[in-house]
């Protein structure tokens, strides 16, 4: 599920045709952090084009942290494109979320992974929009 994870990032940081590098770091940070090699994130980061599969499976937790990810990396380059709010909507949808939970979280995380939102908090926001 992890590269699941690292599958979609890697979309939503190709969605404006350019990866940053600060997208590239908080990818590779966070697929070192759940056991993948660094060797294998650049690979998949090569080959963005993979399909994303069935987000439902995951359980809620999961969804959270799917999300949190997702809205951290489109503001991780402190610039937001129409194109990557899109994209997270969508996500947000596959993973059962009303997409107004995109701009709901946006307003709480922050763009710098090292300063750490209330995760707890802002899960008891999301899921008020669960479907």
């Amino acid at each position: 599920m992890v590269e699941e994870t690292l599958n979609v990032l890697i979309q939503l940081a190709a969605s404006d045709n350019e990866v940053a590098e600060k997208e590239a770091k908080l990818i590779q940070m966070i697929g070192i952090s759940n056991g993948i090699d660094k060797d294998r994130v650049d690979e998949m980061m090569k080959n963005p084009a993979r399909p994303i599969g069935d987000l439902t499976l995951l359980t809620d937790d999961q969804k959270f942290e799917h999300l949190y990810h997702v809205v951290q990396l489109m503001k991780i380059d402190g610039q937001v494109f129409k194109s990557e709010i899109v994209f997270c909507e969508d996500i947000a949808q596959r993973l059962g979320y009303k997409k107004g939970v995109v701009a709901e979280l946006s307003s709480k995380i922050f763009s710098d992974p090292s300063i750490t939102s209330d995760r707890d908090m802002l899960k008891k926001k999301a899921q008020k929009y669960l479907k």
